[in-house]
Protein backbone atom coordinates (compact mmCIF):
# COMPACT_ATOMS: atom_id res chain seq x y z
CA UNK A 1 0.00 0.00 0.00
CA UNK A 2 2.84 2.41 0.86
CA UNK A 3 4.56 1.69 -2.45
CA UNK A 4 1.35 2.40 -4.37
CA UNK A 5 0.73 5.61 -2.38
CA UNK A 6 4.31 6.72 -2.95
CA UNK A 7 3.97 6.22 -6.70
CA UNK A 8 0.72 8.21 -6.78
CA UNK A 9 2.39 10.97 -4.77
CA UNK A 10 5.31 11.15 -7.19
CA UNK A 11 2.96 11.21 -10.17
CA UNK A 12 0.93 14.06 -8.70
CA UNK A 13 4.04 15.93 -7.58
CA UNK A 14 5.44 15.70 -11.10
CA UNK A 15 2.20 17.09 -12.58
CA UNK A 16 2.12 19.84 -9.94
CA UNK A 17 5.70 20.96 -10.62
CA UNK A 18 5.20 20.74 -14.40
CA UNK A 19 2.06 22.89 -14.22
CA UNK A 20 3.73 25.48 -12.00
CA UNK A 21 6.68 25.65 -14.39
CA UNK A 22 4.33 26.03 -17.34
CA UNK A 23 2.40 28.81 -15.59
CA UNK A 24 5.67 30.48 -14.61
CA UNK A 25 6.84 30.41 -18.22
CA UNK A 26 3.51 31.76 -19.44
CA UNK A 27 3.61 34.58 -16.90
CA UNK A 28 7.15 35.34 -18.02
CA UNK A 29 6.05 35.60 -21.65
CA UNK A 30 2.71 37.31 -21.07
CA UNK A 31 3.19 40.64 -19.35
CA UNK A 32 1.03 42.03 -16.55
CA UNK A 33 -0.55 44.57 -18.91
CA UNK A 34 -1.96 41.80 -21.09
CA UNK A 35 -3.33 39.94 -18.08
CA UNK A 36 -4.93 43.15 -16.81
CA UNK A 37 -6.46 43.79 -20.22
CA UNK A 38 -7.82 40.27 -20.73
CA UNK A 39 -8.92 39.27 -17.20
CA UNK A 40 -8.25 42.37 -15.12
CA UNK A 41 -10.74 44.06 -12.84
CA UNK A 42 -11.79 46.44 -15.62
CA UNK A 43 -12.38 43.68 -18.18
CA UNK A 44 -15.92 43.14 -16.86
CA UNK A 45 -18.15 40.44 -18.29
CA UNK A 46 -15.82 39.79 -21.24
CA UNK A 47 -12.95 39.05 -18.85
CA UNK A 48 -15.18 36.85 -16.72
CA UNK A 49 -16.33 34.91 -19.79
CA UNK A 50 -12.72 34.50 -20.96
CA UNK A 51 -11.65 33.27 -17.51
CA UNK A 52 -14.67 30.93 -17.37
CA UNK A 53 -13.85 29.41 -20.75
CA UNK A 54 -10.20 28.94 -19.77
CA UNK A 55 -11.23 27.33 -16.50
CA UNK A 56 -13.80 25.08 -18.17
CA UNK A 57 -11.33 23.77 -20.70
CA UNK A 58 -8.42 23.20 -18.33
CA UNK A 59 -7.84 19.86 -16.67
CA UNK A 60 -6.12 21.02 -13.48
CA UNK A 61 -6.62 19.97 -9.87
CA UNK A 62 -7.59 22.40 -7.12
CA UNK A 63 -4.17 21.99 -5.51
CA UNK A 64 -2.63 23.53 -8.61
CA UNK A 65 -5.42 26.07 -9.25
CA UNK A 66 -4.77 28.07 -6.08
CA UNK A 67 -1.11 28.95 -6.85
CA UNK A 68 -2.11 29.76 -10.44
CA UNK A 69 -4.85 32.07 -9.16
CA UNK A 70 -2.44 33.75 -6.74
CA UNK A 71 0.03 34.43 -9.56
CA UNK A 72 -2.71 35.80 -11.81
CA UNK A 73 -3.98 38.08 -9.02
CA UNK A 74 -0.44 39.32 -8.41
CA UNK A 75 -0.16 40.03 -12.15
CA UNK A 76 -3.27 42.20 -12.19
CA UNK A 77 -6.21 39.85 -12.73
CA UNK A 78 -9.52 40.88 -11.15
CA UNK A 79 -11.12 39.11 -8.20
CA UNK A 80 -14.39 38.20 -9.98
CA UNK A 81 -12.44 36.93 -12.98
CA UNK A 82 -10.26 34.71 -10.81
CA UNK A 83 -13.29 33.55 -8.82
CA UNK A 84 -15.07 32.42 -11.99
CA UNK A 85 -11.82 30.85 -13.24
CA UNK A 86 -11.36 28.73 -10.10
CA UNK A 87 -15.04 27.91 -9.91
CA UNK A 88 -15.23 26.65 -13.50
CA UNK A 89 -11.86 24.96 -13.17
CA UNK A 90 -13.14 22.84 -10.31
CA UNK A 91 -16.81 22.38 -11.24
CA UNK A 92 -17.03 22.38 -15.05
CA UNK A 93 -15.35 19.77 -17.17
CA UNK A 94 -15.73 20.14 -20.91
CA UNK A 95 -12.66 17.95 -21.35
CA UNK A 96 -14.11 15.18 -19.17
CA UNK A 97 -17.67 15.53 -20.50
CA UNK A 98 -17.56 12.37 -22.69
CA UNK A 99 -16.48 10.23 -19.75
CA UNK A 100 -19.04 11.86 -17.47
CA UNK A 101 -21.78 11.30 -20.06
CA UNK A 102 -20.83 7.63 -20.25
CA UNK A 103 -21.50 7.13 -16.53
CA UNK A 104 -24.23 9.68 -15.77
CA UNK A 105 -25.92 9.83 -19.14
CA UNK A 106 -25.59 12.57 -21.73
CA UNK A 107 -28.49 14.70 -20.50
CA UNK A 108 -27.42 14.65 -16.84
CA UNK A 109 -23.77 15.38 -17.68
CA UNK A 110 -24.65 18.35 -19.89
CA UNK A 111 -27.15 19.70 -17.37
CA UNK A 112 -24.65 19.44 -14.52
CA UNK A 113 -21.97 21.24 -16.51
CA UNK A 114 -24.30 24.00 -17.71
CA UNK A 115 -25.62 24.61 -14.19
CA UNK A 116 -22.10 24.59 -12.76
CA UNK A 117 -21.00 27.07 -15.44
CA UNK A 118 -23.91 29.42 -14.61
CA UNK A 119 -23.40 29.07 -10.87
CA UNK A 120 -19.73 29.99 -11.31
CA UNK A 121 -20.80 33.45 -12.46
CA UNK A 122 -23.13 33.86 -9.48
CA UNK A 123 -20.28 32.93 -7.16
CA UNK A 124 -17.88 35.29 -8.91
CA UNK A 125 -20.27 38.24 -8.68
CA UNK A 126 -20.85 37.63 -4.98
CA UNK A 127 -17.13 37.25 -4.25
CA UNK A 128 -16.35 40.32 -6.33
CA UNK A 129 -18.87 42.39 -4.35
CA UNK A 130 -17.66 41.10 -0.98
CA UNK A 131 -13.90 41.22 -1.59
CA UNK A 132 -13.59 44.33 -3.76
Amino acid sequence: GLKKAGMKFLTRLTKFVATLLLVGLMLGVVNAGTIQHVIGGDSGCTGMLTAALLGSGALVTVLIAIPIAAQLLASGAGIPQIAVFISTLTMVGFVTLPMEAKYLGKKAAILRNVLAFAFSFVTAVILGAVLS
